[in-house]
């Protein structure tokens, strides 16, 4: 579920690092999306609405929506398709609207 090559978008992969996600360890590539990480390892949903509860997964793609807002490293609101991944990253889902600190 990974797109390894495009006519126009060019990618550069990083080196493999590890992360976790909801208490589960998952691989993906030093620098790219959080988001897209988890939708190479087969995460669709990211959250879910705060009214009715319904799934969100991967939608815009560059930090304009909020469909994707996750607890990163402890923070809060993250917009992980925008966010880079780093090694040891400890990913979780967003219960509500998150705390503010």
């Amino acid at each position: 579920m990974r797109i390894e090559e495009h006519p126009i978008l060019s990618f550069k992969k990083g080196p493999k690092v590890r992360f976790t996600f909801d208490g589960k360890t998952y691989e993906g590539y030093e620098d790219e999306p959080i988001a897209a990480a988890l939708h190479a390892a087969g995460v669709r949903t990211l959250g879910h609405s705060h009214k009715l509860g319904r799934p969100r997964g991967f939608y815009c793609a560059i930090g304009n929506c909020s469909s994707c807002l996750m607890v990163v490293n402890g923070e809060p609101n993250v917009r992980v398709c925008v966010e880079k991944l780093k090694d040891g990253m400890v990913v979780e889902t967003q219960k509500g609207k998150g705390d503010l600190r």
